[in-house]
């Protein structure tokens, strides 16, 4: 409660309107005339909101908040929607009537590289987004769930503009039992799509567990750009971080394109590196790679090492092109290319990263296939 109080505290001196949101059907509180004591001193300009109106009469739900010396309240129905519009565009106007000119009308803001931290609960996730913004942004506490929605705070860190996304820890399925911790699961999965870069969080001083695969296989399934941070690596023992290391080798083997880094968000410690990574990861996500040049880094992989026969049959790898970006497609044209295997398609894939020096991002590769003009069987 004390860490929560702390950041509502901090949200209010850092607001231009406080929506101060009582209770129509419970009426006024002791706690809402403490409340009000503590926003009147803050010198915030303070929208008194009176919600579960639904049904009630606007004279008979607002009389009672009188009373706060708030003026006269904003009476809605959160849940029917009722008078939330009109909330949200009165808030605007008077928060951009309170901005010196230059600054009065609403402007594009940069929010550069998105990233989503995800992870266990209790891996150390809003300690590292309160160390890379230099403040306790977030709540950071000892007891897993404390974050059940996904926050999206902007930042800047060495001119670079980032958007960090801290979001709630994912359990296994058969530990998610309430309706609001499954809804934080779907909100999780969902930032992860939406990310630019994921950065999976590791715990140092518990084994991989088989819920990290998962959560890992998610992220690569979406084929967002990854690195992993192994969080609270400070203090551990030579043998200890050994374990680790042979831990992580053997259950996220097929995390190779992404770099691991072995960090302490508490010390901040390993952050640099973990950031430049990052960077180098979203310049691979959206790497523009031409034609010609892919073309020529397939031909000398075709040369290097030619795919197998299948039967009679032994394809034919003739150019390639972009198909998309993050995660960068590269799409390849030939003939007889469904008898190319998955083995040679690793192949490739590893050639194409090293020429383009594409890591930190899951690479897919296409074949198509052109018809066969000496195949009677294709019209």
């Amino acid at each position: 409660m004390h860490e929560m109080a702390k950041q509502t505290k901090q949200a209010v001196a850092e607001a231009d309107v406080v929506v101060f949101l009582v209770d129509g059907r419970q009426g006024l509180t002791p706690h809402d005339k403490t409340i009000t004591d503590f926003l009147r001193k803050s010198g915030r300009s303070v929208m008194l909101v009176v919600n579960k109106a639904e049904g009630m009469k606007y004279t008979s739900v607002a009389a009672d908040f009188y009373e706060l010396g708030l003026g006269d309240p904003y009476v809605i129905s959160a849940a029917h929607g009722d008078g939330v519009a009109d909330l949200v565009e009165e808030a605007l106007d008077i928060a951009f009537a309170q901005r010196p000119p230059e600054v009065a009308e609403p402007e594009d803001i940069v929010k550069g590289i998105k990233i989503a931290i995800v992870g266990r609960p209790n891996v150390g996730k809003s300690t590292l987004v309160n160390t890379l913004l230099g403040e306790d942004r977030v709540i950071a506490f000892d007891m897993p769930g404390t974050t059940r929605d996904s926050i999206e705070i902007p930042f800047e860190r060495e001119g670079k503009h980032y958007s960090l996304i801290d979001t709630a820890g994912i359990r296994r399925r058969g530990k998610v039992f309430e309706a609001i911790e499954k809804f934080s699961v779907v909100k999780t999965l969902q930032s992860v799509s939406e990310a630019n870069v994921v950065l999976l969080l590791l715990d140092a001083q518990q084994d991989i567990s088989e819920q990290d695969a998962h959560i890992a296989g998610f992220i690569l399934e979406s084929g967002r750009a990854l690195v992993v941070g192994v969080n609270k690596w400070d203090g551990l023992q030579s043998d200890r971080r050994d374990e680790i290391k042979l831990d992580i080798e053997r259950k996220l083997n097929f995390l190779t394109f992404a770099k691991f880094h072995f960090i302490s968000a508490l010390k901040s410690t390993g952050i640099a590196p973990l950031m430049k990574s990052i960077d180098s990861a979203y310049a691979a996500a959206m790497a523009n790679l031409s034609t010609p040049k892919l073309t020529r880094a397939l031909i000398e992989a075709v040369e290097h090492q030619q795919p197998k026969r299948k039967g009679s049959i032994r394809p034919k790898l003739r150019y390639a092109h972009q198909g998309g970006q993050n995660p960068p497609i590269i799409v390849i044209h030939g003939n007889a290319l469904e008898a190319v295997g998955d083995v040679y398609k690793r192949y490739l894939e590893k050639h194409f990263r090293e020429t383009f020096s594409l890591t930190g991002t899951p690479l897919r590769i296409e074949m198509r296939s052109g018809k066969n003009p000496f195949d009677k069987s294709v019209k």
